[in-house]
């Protein structure tokens, strides 16, 4: 079993070979803009997850997984050569889900603002129900227990 931190290093380094080399090996037109977020590789060094990005519509994302799925075994082949170590891992290509993630917080942020929004605007003209300032100060409890009388007796 390797230790976390060999499996981070060689983790980093399969990132960094295809990420630079992922147009030169795979060579199709149709092969969309592809960015490697992360690399995950498991402790005993065998499987490596590479999460990709894409840049372009859903068909361009789908021709794109399958380019990457079809060219597995020769990314694989050039990531062990590289390597240099024993066995190379098995590679997974793992499409990341960051952009779809993200337009769904900024959907809830704007959602969140327009609430605000209206709070806001409700709350414009709104006056307190009852006094200002309802509760006692001690200026007031000072002044209250300096009269004679005031403390009940």
């Amino acid at each position: 079993m390797a230790d976390e931190a060999r499996a981070r290093r060689v983790a980093d380094r399969i990132k960094t070979l295809t990420a630079a080399n992922l147009e030169a090996i795979v060579k199709d037109p149709d092969l969309g803009f592809v960015t490697v977020t992360d690399v995950r590789v498991t402790g005993d060094l065998q499987h490596a997850s590479l999460f990709y990005t894409v840049f372009g519509d859903e068909e361009q994302r789908e021709a794109t997984a399958r380019l990457l799925e079809a060219n597995k075994g020769r990314l694989r082949s050039f990531v062990g050569k590289q390597l240099g170590i024993r066995l190379t891992p098995t590679l997974e290509w793992i499409a990341d889900a960051i952009p779809e993630n993200a337009a769904h917080l900024e959907d809830l942020l704007k959602e969140a603002r327009q609430r605000d929004a209206e709070v806001a605007r409700s709350a414009a003209g709104a006056r307190y129900a009852g006094e200002p300032d309802p509760y006692r100060h001690e200026r007031e409890d000072e002044d209250d227990a300096g009269e004679p009388g005031a403390d009940g007796r």
